[in-house]
Formats: C-alpha cells, sequence, structure tokens
C-alpha cells in the first residue's frame, strides 16, 4: 500500500508514524513544501513544546475547543491525553505536569520531541520530501493521484495535514474535490490598544483577571500580562479564541472590561477592601494593597480613580471606595487590532467536520482521503489543546480504516 501524508507538521508526523505502525509493510512519504518539519512544535511554549494538556477524560477535554468539541469527542474516545503521555514514555520520552496543567518534556526544550519523530520516523522507514509542493490532487479509480513538481503519482491513500490557511483560497483545491470549508479566521490573538496609557507597564501580569467584550455575551478569566501593544496573557488568548468569529465580525475594533481582582462579586470585593482598611487603618493606600496587584499598576489604578495615594486607609470615604471598586471590577480600554500569539498561529475554520468520519477521519466526499490536525474546523484554546488535536486525528487517520 502507497501512503502519502501532505504536511511535514505535527498532525502530518504523527499520522505518518501512526500509517506505518497500523500497516508496517505500507510505503508512507511524508511531503512537506518548505524546507522546515515540526516548525511549530519547535516555537512552542517558547521552546519548551506544550505536548498535551493533564485533562484525562474526553468530556471534558473536549470543552476546551471552540470549534469541534462535540466531534473530536467521539475521536478522544479513540486517543487522549493518556494514550499521548504513554506514546511518548514508549519512546523514552518522559511529561510532566506543571501547576496548570499544561505539559511539557522533563528536559523543557521541543528538540526532545521533534528528535522523538525523527528517530521513530528512521527506525520505521518513512520517506521525507522537504521542499516538495503538492500542487493538484484527484480522486482516480478509488485511489489518489496527486501531481508533484509538474509530475503525476497515484496513491492508495492519502492524509492531508497541511495545518490552517489564514485564507480560504488557501483550502481551495480541497473545496474543489466537493468539501465545504468554512471561512477561516485567527484565534489565538492578543489585543492592540494604541491609544491606552496602561502599556507603560508593559511586562506587569495579573495572576487571575477577568476578561468581558463590551456588547457580547463573552467572558474568561485568567493570567493577564500588560505589552508594549496592549494585553496577552491565557485570559485574552482564551477569550479571542472563543471570540474568534464575533471579533473578527467587529472588525477587532471594541471595548474590553477587565476586573483586575479575579472576584466577581462586589459586595465581596468592599468586604476585602473595607477589612483591609480597617487592619491597615493608618497605612497610606498606596503602600498597602489588599490584592494579588503589582504596586505599580495598583498606583496607576488608584489614580485613575482619582484617589491620593497618600491618603490614609481610615480616611476613605465611601464614595472613594465605590469609585475604586468600580475601576477594580470594571476597567474599560479600547482596542483597535489584533497580534497574532508570537508565531503559534491558530485558525478557526477549515474543512467542515460534516465532510469527516471523526471515528476515522475518513473523508465522507473522497474515499481514501483523509484529514489530520488544523486544516480541519477544530481549535483549542491554549495549554496544549491544539497539539492534543493533532496527535488524536493524525493517530485515528493513520489506522486507514475502509
Amino acid at each position: 500500500m502507497k501512503v502519502a501524508v501532505i504536511g511535514g507538521g505535527a498532525a502530518g508526523f504523527f499520522a505518518a508514524l501512526s500509517a506505518k505502525k497500523h500497516s508496517p509493510k505500507s510505503e508512507v512519504v511524508i511531503f512537506e513544501k518548505s524546507n522546515r518539519l515540526l516548525a511549530k512544535v519547535k516555537i512552542s511554549g517558547g521552546g519548551r513544546c506544550n505536548v498535551t494538556h493533564a485533562c484525562f477524560k474526553a468530556s471534558m477535554l473536549s470543552k476546551f475547543y471552540p470549534r469541534g468539541a462535540k466531534q473530536i469527542k467521539k475521536s478522544f474516545a479513540l486517543f487522549n491525553t493518556n494514550h499521548t503521555i504513554a506514546w511518548f514514555k514508549e519512546r523514552g520520552v518522559e511529561l510532566k505536569k506543571e501547576a496548570d496543567n499544561r505539559m511539557f518534556p522533563v528536559s523543557d526544550s521541543s528538540i526532545t520531541i521533534i528528535n522523538c519523530f525523527l528517530d521513530e520516523a528512521h527506525r520505521l522507514g518513512l520517506k521525507i520530501k522537504k521542499e516538495t509542493a503538492v500542487t493538484k490532487i484527484v480522486q482516480a479509480n478509488h485511489k489518489i493521484k496527486l501531481t508533484i513538481d509538474g509530475f503525476d503519482y497515484v496513491y492508495d491513500k492519502v492524509i492531508v495535514a497541511t495545518g490552517g490557511s489564514p485564507k480560504i483560497e488557501g483550502l481551495e483545491w480541497l473545496e474543489n474535490l466537493g468539501h465545504t470549508i468554512v471561512k477561516p479566521l485567527p484565534s489565538l490573538f492578543t489585543f492592540n490598544m494604541p491609544n491606552e496609557e496602561i502599556k507603560i507597564f508593559q511586562g506587569l501580569s495579573v495572576k487571575n483577571a477577568i476578561v468581558r467584550i463590551q456588547g457580547t455575551k463573552l467572558v474568561h478569566d485568567g493570567p493577564l500580562l500588560i505589552t508594549h501593544w496592549g494585553m496577552s496573557g491565557p485570559a485574552i488568548l482564551k477569550i479571542s479564541a472563543w471570540g474568534a468569529r464575533d471579533l473578527a465580525n467587529l472588525n477587532y475594533e471594541f471595548k474590553v472590561m477587565i476586573n483586575w481582582v479575579g472576584i466577581s462579586n462586589e459586595d465581596e470585593v468592599r468586604r476585602v477592601l473595607n477589612r483591609h482598611c480597617y487592619n491597615y487603618d493608618k497605612k497610606k493606600i498606596e503602600n498597602s494593597n489588599p490584592f494579588e496587584i503589582p504596586s505599580r499598576l495598583w498606583k496607576y489604578l488608584l489614580e485613575k480613580s482619582e484617589l491620593e495615594g497618600s491618603k490614609m486607609n481610615c480616611d476613605l470615604s465611601k464614595k472613594e471606595k465605590n469609585k475604586l471598586i468600580n475601576i477594580l471590577l470594571n476597567d474599560v480600554f479600547d482596542v483597535k487590532g489584533k497580534t497574532t500569539f508570537k508565531e503559534e498561529f491558530v485558525t478557526c475554520g477549515g474543512v467542515s467536520l460534516n465532510d469527516v468520519d471523526m471515528k476515522t477521519m475518513q473523508s465522507k466526499v473522497v474515499s481514501n482521503l483523509y484529514f489530520a490536525g488544523e486544516v480541519l474546523n477544530i481549535d483549542g484554546v491554549t495549554g496544549g489543546f491544539n497539539f492534543q488535536a493533532a496527535w488524536t486525528t493524525g493517530y485515528i487517520a493513520g489506522q486507514l480504516k475502509s
């Protein structure tokens, strides 16, 4: 059996390795149009590679996917986080769980993961062809014909793992085969705030903020990072993923509300502040922060509330406390544009899951054609979920069931 895998990224490699495992006598070749293999794996997690997330139930794991949750839940029944950990362990790569449940190789290096794949590919006898673009794909007598460098080659099975495309034109070749394409859009991105003073605090982070988008029902929490262009961090990335289409419809211009203290109940915030002012009545408000907010940011929020930082806690009036509480819970900023999260570009959109059997990853439109990874209309939030989708869909596609 001749098998072609289009794409030398995470999903493509995992699919190719799975195909060779399930059909040892088959000839499996990976075609990668660039000169780089496993590019996203290399840069993920700041070069440490966030392999997966320590969430072990399919029903819970699927909830981290803004698109494709219902469908990929079926796939997780076949290959999930438990299988991922075991797969790497069998090949000598131990994974560790961090406090936020992200999982990395113990080595803290993405090169460990890349070498694992390359060693396994060599051991199994995979063929890898870089700088080789597939320019055309057609079905021919129940097989698949690929046009590569001007020549036609026929394969028994083809797995498409080309990753996300920023433009719908990049998926036209699959649409021409009869597949429905959901318009691709950026999913994980940070917020640009060109006119906001908050940027002077670049590098400061808040452990747990609550982020809302005015005029929508979008709300998420988590750590928030102030950057030189605006805001980033898990809270921003999560809301950008879940709101990808809503925010695109707003042309990435909207108002974001920040709750700096991570407590949604106003009465609870008032109790914390009143208790603090009572216990530290003779201290200056600027030097006695009752919340986990960096001191420089705390002083800025006091100024924004028109409070004199030198004022004693005991001298704060009810009106002044209310004004401060309002800023702490409902600080508003203008967002005008987005920035892709580092180089880890993730899209929503792609091949409609209605066209794919999620238990085999085979196309319902073209027999013997399979899909894996981000080319599908599946995307997760930050934290290892997109790689887990790549491992899951790649492994299942590699089983090559008819």
